[in-house]
């Protein structure tokens, strides 16, 4: 009775871990296909470059940001 058991409780364990690495593997499978088969993926930009990038768009949109008229300067255009 015990050997029915144990046998039952391990057969269990196995089939949920193996139903859990099967969701874990079903989404990508064809890029574990195609990485199998030798296909490279391009590698992805790394965040330094992106920090550049954004500081780069950021002095730009700053730059032509038209300056602000000073007061002074309506007031003596009236």
């Amino acid at each position: 009775m015990m050997a029915v058991l144990s046998i039952l409780v391990f057969a269990g364990a196995f089939g949920l871990s193996v139903t859990v690495i099967a969701m874990a593997i079903a989404p990508q499978w064809q890029r574990i296909v195609r990485l199998a088969r030798g296909h490279v993926e391009p590698a992805f930009t790394t965040v330094g470059t992106v920090m550049v990038a954004d500081r780069r768009i950021i002095v730009r949109r700053w730059a032509s940001t038209p300056a602000l008229v000073s007061s002074r300067k309506w007031r003596a255009a009236a």
